[in-house]
């Protein structure tokens, strides 16, 4: 005979509300792994040390979404395997999607649109890159007991084909076709 494990997974409060997994049924969630993605980012405080690196330039009177609430929004979209932007015109309302941004539940409050996210993506600068890139560079390095006495960084360009006449697009001798290529 099968015997279930009823017992409940407790993960961290929002506020003091308590946010829990179990298999009884109600509000039902396929992306509930992104709960322990938020309990790995309570632990290592990834996503809070990214917002101390880019600047809000906007009015603080004006604001309805704090920065970390809609930088914690896309990663974890992101992270979900959410790319697109369009796809927070739904993901705004799940109620899991607030919880991992740390905000209450509420349908009359949403999380950020896809337009306001894209706002903050266009406002990230070289400089807020450089310090993002410090950031994950740091948490690797802290990860170890030892650090290490060297780091290979071993970059691989990948082109991104286009078809048309897009603003930064180049022909590429290698590739043979007109790309972006970051790199």
């Amino acid at each position: 005979m099968t015997e279930c494990n009823r017992q409940g997974l407790l993960f961290s409060s929002l506020g003091r509300q308590q946010v829990q997994a179990d298999f009884a049924g109600g509000t039902l969630t396929s992306d509930a792994g992104g709960l322990l993605l938020r309990e790995v980012d309570r632990r290592c405080g990834l996503i809070d040390a990214l917002a101390g690196c880019l600047t809000d330039p906007r009015d603080p009177s004006r604001i309805t979404h704090e920065l970390r609430t809609m930088l914690a929004q896309r990663i974890y979209g992101l992270a979900l395997g959410y790319e697109d932007l369009n796809d927070h015109t739904t993901l705004r309302q799940d109620p899991r999607f607030a919880i991992l941004a740390d905000q209450r539940p509420d349908p009359q409050q949403p999380l950020a649109s896809p337009p306001t996210l894209c706002r903050l993506e266009n406002r990230v600068t070289r400089a807020s890159l450089a310090r993002l890139a410090g950031v994950l560079v740091e948490r690797f390095i802290a990860s170890f007991d030892t650090p290490p006495e060297e780091l290979t960084l071993d970059f691989d360009a990948t082109d991104d084909p286009v078809h048309g006449t897009q603003e930064a697009r180049f022909f590429h001798g290698y590739y043979d076709h007109y790309c972006f290529l970051p790199l």
